[in-house]
């Protein structure tokens, strides 16, 4: 039954994007609030605006208006809707951008008569999850070969600004192995919402792709808006249609920094560097949606979490880390194997896997951390030796065949090229690997590389 709608006309106070209305108590079931629900607040002018609740303290309900207070006085009145912020939901937002209130920006059809949803609901019982067993293949061989993606997993890629993130970002989106890619975008730039777009559309991808953008001249409000929408989507398709779906976030950090600037204006006293005391709670509500549902599909996220001055100590990038299974560490223009990890690889390396993926990949990582060391003993002008050569040469094909993000190469084919790789480096004896995985994938002819010169 719809109740009736009653307009409150007492405005207590007006600071930034933030007013207080005075809610009386005890005046019926009309006026219950809850947080997170929505308003319509109304100027003396006429003009209306969409505002969200974000504090109740007794009979004062504090409201941020999604396009700010300009032209609202205190004689403005405001309508709580009894809802929280609800997204459209069916087959029909396939290929469809829209912004952080839910409204297509596309130029496309209107969606209005499409079923809506509420967002920001709780995580799936635990006893409809299924331990994750399922890999989803990037073709990205940082990711595949030495910290495999899987279904359900929430990973976030730890950068810093001015690495090319969204890029990479956009490349794992197009060449995932998922049915439906969720996009949310927080405080981007133009250029960048229209690179994401238009990279989607290039790689005939855009019609399994549903885009949540919030560019940085959008409201503040909405930027924390955008990752319920595009998780609150993608439940529904991996729940109700079993579709493996995996949502893209850029960037938590400037989904945090809102929250934090929601807070001051809110007067709440932060805990670290301005960051309000319940920033794991509210990182750890949007992660933990992230499931494999034991009857239907599943829902994997991966998020880029820039690291202001590379500070891994930072309040975002350091809460997210007890939140997530891992990270991908991105620095300069490549993927660190030594920064980066996944708690959950052991679940799919050499189960759904080809047998010989655990081993070359210890291999390689062994090699590389030796090419390393002998990088640092020829900088200082020490005498190498003639390993010390074989792994210099090795550790410049690693870089060149594997870090570099644009690299692109299917899984089979990258643990092949790994091979090569040692073949052209190194004797069969020298891998210390399992004799019959060398018996059947070292390439056949090959008696091992000579000390490069």
């Amino acid at each position: 039954m719809t109740r009736d709608l009653i307009k409150y006309s007492r405005v207590l106070e007006i600071v930034g994007d933030t007013l207080k209305v005075h809610v009386p108590e005890g005046s019926g079931t009309n006026t219950v609030v809850r947080f997170g629900d929505l308003a319509v607040v109304e100027s003396v002018a006429g003009a209306t605006s969409l505002a969200q609740v974000i504090n109740v303290n007794r009979d004062v309900v504090s409201l941020q208006v999604f396009s700010g207070t300009k032209g609202i006085s205190t004689g403005a009145t405001a309508t709580f809707l009894g809802h929280p912020m609800q997204t459209p939901y069916s087959g029909n937002i396939l290929g469809r951008v829209f912004d952080g209130a839910g409204e297509p920006i596309d130029g496309g059809p209107d969606v209005s008569s499409e079923p809506r949803y509420n967002i920001g609901g709780p995580s799936v019982n635990p006893s409809e999850r299924v331990v994750p067993k399922k890999m989803i293949r990037t073709d990205v061989p940082m990711i595949d070969i030495f910290n495999c993606l899987v279904e359900s997993q929430k990973i976030p890629i730890f950068s810093v600004s001015g690495e090319p993130f969204n890029p990479f970002l956009a490349r794992i989106g197009i060449q995932a192995d998922a049915d439906i890619v969720v996009f949310g975008g927080m405080g981007l730039i133009f250029d960048d919402y229209y690179t994401f777009r238009q990279s989607f559309e290039d790689a005939g991808v855009f019609s399994r792709t549903i885009m949540f953008v919030n560019q940085a001249s959008d409201p503040l409000v909405e930027r924390l808006l955008v990752p319920d929408m595009a998780l609150a989507v993608a439940e529904k398709f991996a729940v109700e249609e079993g579709k493996r779906v995996l949502v893209l976030l850029t960037d938590m950090t400037a989904y945090a920094d809102a929250m934090k600037e929601v807070g001051i204006s809110q007067e709440r006293v932060p805990s670290n560097r301005g960051y309000m005391g319940d920033l794991y709670s509210q990182l750890a509500r949007r992660y933990e949606k992230a499931c494999d549902y034991a009857k239907g599909g599943s829902v994997t996220i991966l998020a880029v979490t820039t690291m202001p001055g590379n500070d891994v100590t930072h309040p975002v990038p350091d809460n997210t880390g007890y939140i997530t299974e891992g990270q991908f560490y991105l620095h300069s223009g490549v993927i660190d194997p030594f920064g980066s990890l996944s708690r959950l690889k052991q679940n799919v390396i050499g189960k759904v896997t080809r047998e010989d993926h655990s081993q070359i990949m210890n291999t390689m990582i062994r090699f590389y951390s030796e090419a390393r060391d002998a990088a640092q003993k020829q900088a200082m002008a020490f005498e190498l030796s003639d390993y010390d050569m074989q792994v210099l040469k090795f550790g410049d094909l690693f870089r060149e065949r594997f870090m570099d993000i644009n690299v692109s190469i299917p899984l089979e084919e990258a643990l092949d090229l790994c091979w090569t790789t040692l073949a052209e480096c190194f004797e069969p004896e020298q891998l210390l690997m399992k004799q019959n995985l060398v018996d059947t994938y070292f390439p056949k002819g090959s008696d091992g590389a000579v000390a490069a010169e």
